[in-house]
């Protein structure tokens, strides 16, 4: 009765916090073990009695100080002076920024928010197609889950204990990857299509634009370089990063007020809030788990269909991809992973930062498909163009991400040789 329970309340649309809180509850009720309704509340607070957790709230306000302080349009003129003279170069400055901006943000959803206003209409001004425009600009916020920091790395990484550090740095070689050959993939659409030609600065306005981003540059140095080093843990370099993107956009750039950080406030916490209650309600859930024994009946499943490794990680790939396509990218992390990790480390002998890596890249994609795609509609509210449209330009990037999960699933190392 209680998997039903949960399969109504999902497919009903019912948040997903109020799916594992109320499947527990009924799970207790259902079992008779009643007596665990009096530790349900501390069960809850337990999930999120985390020090780890602090990262969450902290790089939402960065995101959000960044936004309000005007750092973006800067990184994108930084990211011109690199490579705004090649043929398409608005579209390789558009990747370029983003993977700035995926240093910075570690959310996809926020990233294509931001990237949309800033560069889809910038490209169809210039002659690009509005949906290859938006498409890259949403592919471009794929990078945000993997290159660090990243929000799905700091949950996952509560989830399965692991030091959150080191799953940014294993997110450092993928992304590079991902960033990689998505500039192959643009290049690629550029011998069918005829992109506009672009100009290279001169060398007066390329030492300005630097010059003007180098303050924003200092907030994924103080992030990237303060958990490289050992200087700081992810949680102080965000508290740092915040502390850098307030002053940067206050004292520097003269565009963030004090009078305005109310509103700045109440929105980290309010996005915060949902995050950090989805995860107590995951705590909870896993008594439903753990009495179902529901890792070992799927463990036992799985092994009699393979004993490979890489042949387990296509399979979990190819559930995930359809899990994501319904359900939110942190929602289905928080609800995969105490069923799916111990499989993979206890059946498989799979390295958890690999397989972190692997589903976090992996659940990011239901953004940007049908039929949720959060991403999508995000990318189309942003820039005005259709869903579908954009859906139909992106497919070249769904596909080069696609075989990097492949890729990523066959060859550890690419997770865990800087670790």
């Amino acid at each position: 009765m209680t998997p039903l329970l949960f399969l109504i309340l999902l497919f009903a649309s019912v948040p997903i916090a109020l799916v594992l809180s109320l499947t527990a509850l009924w799970y207790i009720y259902d079992s008779g073990n009643t007596v665990l309704y009096d530790s349900f509340s501390q069960q809850m607070f337990a999930g999120v009695e985390n020090y780890g957790l602090m990262a969450i709230p902290l790089f939402i306000l960065t995101g959000e100080l960044m936004n309000e302080g005007g750092m973006t349009q800067r990184l994108v003129h930084a990211a011109r002076v690199f490579v705004g003279g090649f043929r398409g170069g608005l579209a390789y400055i558009n990747l370029l920024a983003n993977m700035f901006m995926a240093a910075i943000i570690g959310s996809a959803a926020s990233q294509i928010a931001v990237m949309s206003r800033a560069m889809v209409p910038a490209m169809t001004k210039e002659g690009y197609d509005p949906g290859f425009a938006a498409a890259t600009t949403a592919a471009g916020g794929l990078l945000a889950p993997v290159i660090p920091p990243s929000m799905l790395f700091v949950i996952y990484g509560v989830l399965a204990q692991l030091p959150i550090g080191d799953l940014f740095i294993a997110g450092i070689i993928p992304g590079l990857i991902m960033a990689s050959t998505f500039f192959v993939v643009v290049a690629l659409i550029g011998l069918k299509q005829q992109f506009p030609r672009g100009t290279w600065m001169s060398g007066p306005e390329a030492i300005a634009a630097l010059r003007s981003s180098l303050p924003a540059f200092l907030i994924p140095l103080a992030i990237v370089g303060g958990i490289l080093f050992g200087i700081a843990t992810p949680t102080e370099s965000a508290a740092v990063a915040s502390l850098i993107a307030f002053g940067v956009g206050w004292l520097i750039y003269r565009e963030i007020s004090p009078r305005n950080l109310g509103k700045l406030f109440v929105r980290t916490a309010t996005n915060s809030s949902l995050v950090i209650f989805m995860i107590a309600a995951a705590n909870v859930f896993g008594w439903v788990v753990i009495y179902e024994e529901l890792p070992q009946k799927l463990a036992h499943f799985i092994s009699s269909v393979t004993s490979d490794p890489f042949t387990f990680l296509l399979i979990v790939n190819a559930c995930l991809l359809f899990v994501g396509m319904l359900i939110d990218g942190i929602a289905a992390l928080i609800l995969v992973t105490p069923i799916l990790l111990p499989i993979a480390m206890n059946n498989y002998d799979i390295d958890p930062f690999q397989f972190g890596v692997v589903i976090c890249l992996n659940l990011v994609l239901g953004l940007l498909t049908p039929p949720v795609g959060v991403g999508l509609y995000i990318a189309s509210a942003m820039s005005g163009v259709r869903p579908f449209t954009i859906f139909v330009a992106l497919w070249p990037f769904l596909l080069a991400v696609t075989l990097i999960l492949i890729l990523l699933s066959y060859f550890p190392f690419l997770s865990t040789a800087l670790i």
